[in-house]
Order: C-alpha cells, then structure tokens, then sequence
C-alpha cells in the first residue's frame, strides 16, 4: 500500500513539473514578443519607386524577397493601393 501511495506522490510530482514548465515556457515567448516587438525599428538599405502596372506580387518577384520579409520591411504597405512614384523598401533589416 506505501508503495502506491509513493508512486502516485511522485507522479503526482512529475506532472504538476510538467505544467509548471509548460506555463513557464509560454510565458516565456509571451515576454520574448512584448520585448522584440517593442524595441525593433525598421532601416531600409534600399527604395524602389514604383511604376506602372506594379504591384507586391512583381516587387517581390523582381527583387527576390520572400512574402515575410517583403511585409516586415514594409509594414505599412497594401499591395492593392501601390501607386506609381511610391517608394518601397527592397533591402533592410530590423534592429
């Protein structure tokens, strides 16, 4: 019977460690995109002025630049209201 018992502790233990991680580690990436979010600031390396009959998909297309970092350089874009002269962010990075 004491050995039931010191098994069912100790599984008890072992699961009430395994939440306490598991609500530890969201916690955790919670924090990490508050902070990152917060702190990163955009610098453009390089502009495009767009022209005619452009729009994100030919941007992206001419300069290589995958969807996720085309919209990270350029978060306030819409693609469907790009008008000729706009410029537009091809090379940067965020801090």
């Amino acid at each position: 019977m004491v050995a039931n018992t010191n098994k069912a502790m100790f599984l008890n233990c072992v699961l009430t460690l395994c939440l306490l991680l598991t609500i530890s580690m969201t916690e955790g990436r919670l924090l990490e995109v508050a902070i990152t979010q917060g702190k990163r600031t955009l610098t453009c390396d390089s502009v495009f002025g767009a022209q005619e009959r452009d729009n994100g998909i030919t941007i992206k297309h001419s300069f290589n630049l995958c969807a996720d970092f085309f919209f990270k350089i350029n978060p306030n874009i819409n693609c469907d209201k790009i008008f000729v002269g706009q410029w537009i962010c091809v090379h940067g990075s965020l801090n």
